[in-house]
């Protein structure tokens, strides 16, 4: 499967946020966005997803021209950058709700087992960001758009988060965005890099450099 976004036109209050903007996601392949606060990412996303109207985009799926909204077509997954699930359900519902196996996710994050009656609001920031990022990655949809996932995250979880990515890949498309610039370069086989309105591609961490992304001693922003 090949999804692209295309012609993507946004403005807020006459500013232009995004202008001509051409991004191609496939199955087997994280594709990455990246970009400056404001660049228009999570923007880009929720366009991608439905949930955002822009003045003009056009998006297709293998070539076909989709004119409802993806997330009509249940084919589609989304992790916001805001809380996900609601803070009074217990973990075990949130799994049930998702038709997810709870023994399956400790076998990996194993410090999480003694959650699993507990409620959402009991999880710390970080850990709830844990659990969603599973829960979204590991649904059954052939499209994962995931909207900072590693924020507040530490990074023993990061590094379990990245290898689901990277099986998870084999079928479903992508969509990655964060500020975690490594992370992201890790863990995607194709980058895009969101300035002025457009995107470009980024192959390495030298070309974040030249775009003035990162310092060229490449400490993080």
């Amino acid at each position: 499967m090949i999804v692209e976004i295309d012609n993507v036109e946004l403005s807020f209050d006459q500013r232009k946020i995004l202008y001509g903007v051409y991004l191609k996601a496939e199955r087997g392949k994280v594709t990455g966005i990246m970009g400056r606060n404001g660049s228009g990412k999570t923007s880009l996303l929720k366009i991608w997803f439905g949930s955002l109207k822009a003045k003009y985009s056009h998006i297709r799926i293998d070539g076909i021209h989709q004119r409802q909204k993806l997330f009509k077509s249940g084919k589609v997954v989304f992790l916001p950058q805001h809380q996900l699930l609601p803070t009074k359900i217990r973990i075990s519902d949130a799994f049930e709700l998702f038709d997810l196996d709870w023994r399956t996710f400790i076998e990996h994050f194993e410090s999480f087992k003694k959650y699993e009656k507990m409620r959402i609001r009991e999880l710390s920031s970080g850990e709830l960001r844990v659990v969603e990022t599973y829960l979204v990655l590991s649904a059954k949809k052939e499209i994962i758009f995931l909207d900072e996932p590693f924020s507040f995250v530490a990074p023993v979880y990061v590094e379990k988060l990245k290898a689901l990515m990277a099986r998870k890949k084999k079928d479903s498309v992508i969509v990655v965005t964060d500020h975690f610039y490594r992370d992201i370069l890790e863990v995607s086989d194709r980058i895009y890099f969101l300035k002025n309105g457009y995107s470009k591609t980024i192959e390495t961490e030298q070309d974040l450099a030249n775009e003035g992304y990162v310092l060229t001693s490449s400490r993080e922003r």
